[in-house]
């Protein structure tokens, strides 16, 4: 009997340890968004890259030369395809255009891109606002992504978003410097 007790007792303190130090998660996006709208009609439009997150340097290497990263999502011209124009300010000042095409996943916010059958990113809501994240994985990465719809989010986003995947054990951490003017967008 004693035993019994004493089983029951450390079972409820696991238990109670093992919730007060779990890492909070984020929230998946729904199809149905903002307003009633679905996605991804609230998330089309300008976004800046803020910060990433990843186990490893090396899942971050590709953002080290860059200053800054400004995307435009748009819907494709085929049902179920979103368009993606970025254009990356370098370090160097140099300004670099680049496109995607994402696929939507049927009754799902998950994405998947044209060329990359490898790569699958999730996207998640934030409570930064106008925040959202994307989680990437692919062949021997995965990582974490904050975007913005504003080149300056508040400290406090980039506290929150640095503690959540630091807890999730992704030890490296990226945040673009923004020092110079983001590059214009090209329209096509």
């Amino acid at each position: 009997m004693f035993h019994q007790i004493w089983a029951a007792l450390l079972y409820l303190c696991a238990v109670l340890l093992n919730s007060i130090y779990q890492c909070p998660e984020y929230s998946p996006l729904t199809t149905q968004g903002v307003d009633g709208k679905e996605f991804p009609e609230p998330h089309l439009g300008r976004w800046y890259f803020i910060a990433g997150a990843a186990p490893t340097e090396e899942e971050l290497v590709t953002f080290d030369p860059v200053d800054n990263i400004v995307f435009n999502m748009a819907t494709g011209s085929a049902p179920k395809k979103l368009q993606l124009r970025a254009t990356i300010r370098m370090k160097n000042g140099l300004c670099v255009p680049r496109k995607w095409i994402y696929h939507l996943t049927e009754g799902s916010t998950d994405l998947r891109t044209e060329g990359r059958p490898d790569m699958k990113t999730k996207l998640f809501s934030s409570s930064c606002p106008g925040g959202i994240v994307l989680k990437e994985s692919g062949q021997g990465y995965q990582r974490y992504l904050l975007y913005n719809r504003s080149p300056h989010p508040p400290e406090k986003c980039l506290e929150e978003f640095q503690s959540l995947t630091s807890c999730l054990d992704f030890k490296a951490f990226l945040l673009t410097p923004r020092n110079q003017e983001a590059c214009e967008l090209s329209s096509n």
